[in-house]
């Protein structure tokens, strides 16, 4: 990971890292150009950095944007420049079947390898990445999400800088899982995405939620807003949920979790005595132990098709060891696949903008400069309980100061 200058955006799509051939000369009239307000370092990204993807050298990451309006395509009607907007990061046209069901995360027409685009990602046709001073978002009219009030806006700022993705691609696990009013909810991981998820949880009424992880700090940040924790390096996450919710439930034929979240993805590590040791599909298989019969497993958390450092020939192709057995007898539900963020983001600010939800300090929002974000990658890959967000021309900074 390393800082270069780059060209300032354009409408047209320009050869580069990762940029798909079919995308190349692309015209984008009806984009908009944003001086980035905030942009943040993502788990998904630390998969890249750490070469656990097809990803190519010279890829421009990021697609946590935040930002405002500096310039507008010809074909912009409503957007215009001074808003403050939000930019989900599933790039999508509006104009498809998906879009138009709100499966935005796997928008027909902005990707040819594949359903769905992404800013600065592998294989999502190459737009560019959103960890810089300023990017073009296409589509602009659907895809920003403008904020009512410029000044409110840049008062809860760290707050909304989490709708691009992991507020959103939590709550989608949560809602994926069936949680509501009085459920109990397990959340494996608690990274920015489960710490989200857990947030979440208690939005949507949770009456107990659960978080594991291997990572002391980590778990210590969700119990400061009311989580309970497993320390699966203590061994299998069953046995402490047990402790949790009672012993003595699953004599009397009580269910364990309703729910359950995979905040973790492809590159889990084992529990008690492996906790050392990579084992990919460890968290899906101990959700469906832990959750009970007709529940719901939300899995927000990152697989891949290509894993160059995968712990095996099937893990390095995305195949992994899966109980469905279990999950089959069990009746189990599965939900899967990238949030589609414009479900639910606009819902999701109205909740920030009214003080419903305090999601910066639940997952430690920490602004740094964008000259930065190396220390801030190496930080978050050493497990650091915070979520880093980028602040290129310190708008950030200057108003916290």
């Amino acid at each position: 990971m390393e800082i270069r200058d780059g060209e300032y955006p354009t409408y047209e799509m320009k050869d580069g890292p990762g940029v798909n051939k079919a995308n190349v000369g692309r015209k984008t009239p009806h984009g908009a150009i944003l001086k980035t307000v905030a942009t943040n370092i993502c788990g998904s990204d630390q998969h890249m950095v750490r070469g656990r993807t097809t990803a190519p050298a010279g890829l421009v990451l990021g697609h946590e944007i935040t930002g405002e309006v500096v310039d507008v395509g010809p074909g912009v009607e409503f957007i215009k420049v001074g808003d403050i907007c939000s930019v989900p990061f599933n790039i999508s046209c509006g104009r498809c079947r998906n879009c138009k069901e709100r499966k935005t995360g796997v928008c027909l027409n902005v990707n040819p390898d594949r359903p769905g685009s992404a800013y600065g990602y592998v294989d999502m046709g190459g737009w560019v990445g959103g960890q810089a001073e300023y990017v073009m978002v296409p589509y602009a009219d659907w895809n920003l999400l403008k904020f009512p009030d410029r000044d409110q806006a840049m008062e809860k700022i760290l707050d909304l800088a989490m709708l691009t993705d992991i507020f959103p691609t939590g709550y989608h696990g949560c809602v994926s899982a069936g949680v509501t009013t009085g459920s109990t909810v397990y959340i494996a991981g608690a990274g920015p995405v489960g710490l989200a998820a857990a947030t979440s949880a208690f939005l949507l009424g949770a009456a107990v939620v659960i978080v594991g992880d291997l990572n002391k700090e980590r778990l210590e940040q969700a119990r400061s807003f009311g989580c309970e924790t497993v320390d699966v390096s203590q061994g299998e996450p069953v046995e402490q949920v047990y402790d949790i919710l009672g012993r003595d439930a699953p004599a009397l034929g009580q269910p364990l979790v309703d729910s359950a979240v995979d905040a973790v993805g492809f590159e889990a590590r084992g529990h008690g005595a492996n906790a050392e040791t990579e084992m990919p599909a460890t968290v899906l298989n101990s959700l469906m132990d832990l959750t009970r019969a007709g529940g719901a497993i939300g899995v927000p958390g990152l697989y891949v098709t290509g894993d160059p450092g995968g712990v095996d020939e099937a893990a390095k192709v995305g195949s992994l060891s899966l109980r469905l057995g279990l999950g089959w007898a069990k009746s189990h539900s599965f939900v899967t696949g990238q949030c589609p963020v414009m479900k639910y983001n606009r819902e999701l600010m109205m909740a920030i903008l009214h003080d419903r939800v305090q999601i910066a300090r639940n997952v430690n929002a920490t602004p740094i400069p964008l000259d930065d974000a190396p220390r801030g990658y190496e930080e978050f890959d050493r497990g650091a309980a915070r979520k880093y967000v980028l602040d290129p021309h310190g708008m950030i900074s200057r108003r916290a100061n």
